[in-house]
């Protein structure tokens, strides 16, 4: 138990909802009596001007108000001030009905960190959610979410979910807006915390206005904070894939002969191929890397194990390594050319050469640049935590 023995809070973000504020506040503490819960219904308000925090306090809510805008940022607030043990989540509008908690409740009480609602499994009212949301917007996120953080989550969005208050916190959520939904989902599977699921029915909001939901905006956020919390399939897998495929080209191209013989064509878009790919897995480190010195994820084994590998000096040595290799190719060429006199050159057999040799210098810059990158957002990142 927490503060005065308090097992649950039922927390509502909140931001003018003063037509329904007050039924789901009624509904939330007829549940907590009906169920024996020692509990409290939390509203965190987001700066309403309606009335809706007066409302919420005449039926029977504790308010606390939250400066910052967003609905991210009135969840982490409210989770803050929560005083029980677990808590469960949900939205003000009446789209869920908060008189039936129960299998949230008995989920957190056998033992799971994150207890989350599937629209999908519990059943969806007419006109409960947008034909995009229900057969584009969550299917696709939800699908992706499972893809990039490997969980078996049915409905990575559904605004109604309870939790461990204890371990929520430990995952120093931060996004302010809606992509909060999927940065708790993502930190808790990547923590291995214990997650579960529940059916649960979504019903037309009561509101009686737009949502502050925006289906294109809110689900890009979605979906451009999965790519950035997880570059592995951002920028890693494509990365890798069209190294191996350029680079593969490219020595078919100085091997092949006769009947196989690789034009400079050919050849020419294998290199591209490999400095993109090179150029994305730089990115992949650099984004990950970001990731970890903000706090966002904790340090993966691999790079614990792994930074004497990726530290700044090893990239420089690297760069110049692949530089220098590729200026030395260079000069052979240009000797060679100057043995022949500096006349005519055929470019369908001297391109053979000059591209990959231009390519060892062009990634070679890349690495070492990248490098110098890294250590100037070091520095900065040092000076800040200094005082």
């Amino acid at each position: 138990m927490e503060e005065g023995g308090v097992e649950l809070t039922v927390l509502m973000p909140c931001l003018n909802e003063a037509r329904t504020v007050a039924k789901c506040v009624e509904a939330a503490r007829n549940f907590l009596r009906a169920a024996g819960v020692h509990g409290e219904v939390l509203v965190a308000d987001n700066g309403s001007t309606d009335g809706s925090q007066a409302l919420a306090e005449a039926a029977g809510a504790r308010v606390v108000p939250v400066s910052e805008r967003g609905y991210g940022a009135a969840l982490i607030g409210g989770i803050s001030e929560a005083r029980g043990r677990y808590v469960i989540m949900g939205d003000a509008d009446d789209s869920y009905d908060f008189s039936r908690l129960q299998a949230f409740v008995a989920k957190l009480r056998e033992g799971a960190d994150l207890v989350m609602g599937n629209r999908f499994r519990g059943g969806i009212e007419q006109g409960a959610m947008p034909f995009l949301h229900r057969y584009l917007g969550n299917p696709v996120l939800s699908f992706v979410g499972r893809l990039f953080f490997r969980t078996n989550i049915g409905d990575f969005h559904c605004g109604l979910r309870g939790f461990s208050r204890a371990a929520i916190q430990k995952l120093g959520l931060l996004t302010p807006g809606m992509e909060f939904a999927s940065e708790m989902v993502a930190k808790a599977a990547l923590a291995g915390l214990r997650i579960e699921e529940v059916p649960t029915t979504l019903r037309p909001d009561g509101r009686g206005r737009p949502p502050h939901l925006r289906t294109w905006r809110d689900g890009w956020r979605h979906l451009r904070f999965m790519f950035l919390f997880c570059p592995r399939w951002l920028f890693l897998y494509p990365g890798l894939a069209l190294l191996l495929a350029g680079g593969g080209a490219m020595l078919a191209g100085l091997t092949s002969a006769g009947a196989t013989h690789l034009g400079i064509h050919s050849m020419l878009y294998a290199g591209a191929a490999v400095i993109l790919g090179v150029q994305m897995l730089a990115f992949a480190l650099l984004t990950k890397w970001l990731a970890v010195l903000a706090g966002m994820v904790a340090e993966p084994k691999w790079m614990e194990r792994g930074s004497p590998l990726f530290s700044i000096e090893n990239g420089l040595l690297s760069g110049l390594a692949l530089f220098l290799a590729g200026l030395v190719w260079s000069l052979a060429i240009t000797l060679d050319w100057g043995r022949a006199g500096f006349g005519a050159l055929n470019p369908l057999e001297t391109m053979r050469s000059v591209i990959p040799a231009v390519t060892l210098i062009a990634i070679g810059s890349e690495v070492a640049m990248g490098s110098l990158f890294a250590g100037a957002l070091l520095s900065s990142w040092r000076s800040r935590r200094a005082p």
